[in-house]
């Protein structure tokens, strides 16, 4: 899956690119994500994937994708899934194209307001109730195997250089 991250000129923070999964599907219905899939027998490696499904699910063609590197594979609990996080930055202003198959939107959210909107929230899923870390943005909310790997992505994301480069930690 691809963390894209762009720097828009009129901010100073980076921002990253999310999508909002169709609500009629049978897995992860409504739930906020990365643009992501499985692995096909012509990707060559798991970042081809990456590269790939996000081409597919909104249109980002790989060859604007810088990648910064990866993030630890992280699984999500009720599906068992093993995601393979790599972080790409992009530049900003990128024109959406989305699969109406899969994608119901695409979110461009600054992480300092998502680091700022973490809490602790109850929701409720299959009929079982549970507490959970999340954020909560513009009436988005962020859980599970996402808000996992954002967490991570903002503990490992760094500014360097005179330029504001950013690098993983």
């Amino acid at each position: 899956m691809l963390v894209p991250l762009f720097v828009p000129a009129e901010a100073e923070a980076a921002h990253v690119v999310l999508t909002r999964r169709r609500a009629d599907l049978r897995r992860h219905a409504g739930e906020i994500s990365f643009p992501g899939g499985r692995q096909d027998p012509e990707d060559a490696n798991l970042t081809e994937t990456a590269l790939r499904e996000a081409e597919e699910e909104i249109g980002l063609t790989r060859e604007v994708v810088t990648l910064l590197g990866d993030l630890p594979a992280i699984s999500t609990f009720a599906t068992n899934y093993l995601i393979h996080p790599f972080v790409g930055m992009i530049p900003a202003g990128q024109r959406w194209r989305v699969s109406p198959r899969e994608v119901d939107a695409v979110l461009e959210l600054p992480l300092r307001d998502l680091q700022e909107s973490r809490t602790r929230t109850r929701l409720q899923r299959r009929g079982i109730s549970f507490e959970t870390d999340a954020y909560i943005l513009d009436g988005h909310l962020i859980w599970g195997a996402t808000y996992r790997i954002l967490a991570d992505l903002l503990e490992r994301l760094r500014t360097t250089g005179s330029d504001g480069r950013l690098t993983l930690a």
